[in-house]
């Protein structure tokens, strides 16, 4: 059988894996980073778990397609509920919404605190999601960012320090540290996009009139929202050029 080839999306996830590391990957879906992280020799082992009978089913039936069941295990398990402490070393939990996620973190916290390194990739909530990280005393040590059919996915290596890090200011958790810090390119193009959906937004509104109370309050809001991102963009925009 040909390797696994991944998408854009799930190769960041996998790429952030730190090489010789045992991994559980929750709402591992088809499985099909766990192989490849496996296939790769980028892990000894994996543990795949999901909360679905379904996504699981078909994980099981590509790990034995590729060879792999004497070294990745499936697992059901509604987040880290059937996880035990050091199975693995780090934490995969990608392709979901942010509050779920800091749902799994926050029910498990002792099994969560126990991973060496967690690969997050949130898919909303997520400067929510980064601020819980910080709260958590985690820190952000990789993030990068990735356009896959039009959609834009942050995917961070989050670790957690000895001595709390100090909370990142708004403009940061809100783009992602690192990604302003590196002058990520994607980021770049996502606040692009951002910055024209916002004006067209303020645009409408002005159209509409803003006799309204509730009008003048959500030009308010957004209008503070196309500033934040046009000093974001001020940032990334001074390392244009540069490739991600």
């Amino acid at each position: 059988m040909k390797p696994l080839v991944l998408s854009k999306r799930l190769q960041a996830v996998a790429d952030m894996v730190s090489s010789g590391s045992r991994v559980c990957d929750v709402g591992c879906d088809h499985g099909f980073v766990s192989v490849y992280l496996v296939e790769q020799g980028v892990s000894p082992r994996v543990l795949a778990m999901d909360v679905r009978r379904g996504p699981l089913s078909a994980a099981a039936r590509h790990v034995e397609e590729h060879g792999l069941v004497s070294r990745i295990e499936t697992r059901i398990s509604n987040g880290l509920h059937n996880y035990k402490i050091g199975e693995a070393e780090t934490l995969i939990c990608a392709g979901m919404g942010g509050k779920l996620m800091m749902r799994i973190l926050s029910e498990e916290r002792d099994k969560a605190d126990s991973f060496r390194e967690m690969i997050l990739q949130p898919q909303s909530d997520v400067e929510a999601f980064r601020r819980f990280l910080y709260r958590r005393g985690y820190s952000i040590a990789e993030e990068n960012m990735i356009e896959e059919d039009g959609k834009f996915y942050p995917v961070m290596r989050a670790v957690r320090e000895a001595i709390p890090p100090a909370m990142p200011d708004t403009l940061a958790l809100r783009y992602g540290p690192l990604l302003l810090k590196n002058k990520s390119q994607a980021l770049l193009k996502f606040l692009r996009r951002e910055e024209r959906i916002y004006g067209e937004i303020l645009e409408n509104l002005r159209l509409r009139g803003l006799a309204d109370k509730k009008r003048q309050e959500r030009f308010a809001e957004v209008e503070g929202l196309l500033l934040a991102c046009r000093s974001a963009i001020a940032i990334a925009a001074s390392g244009e050029g540069q490739t991600d």
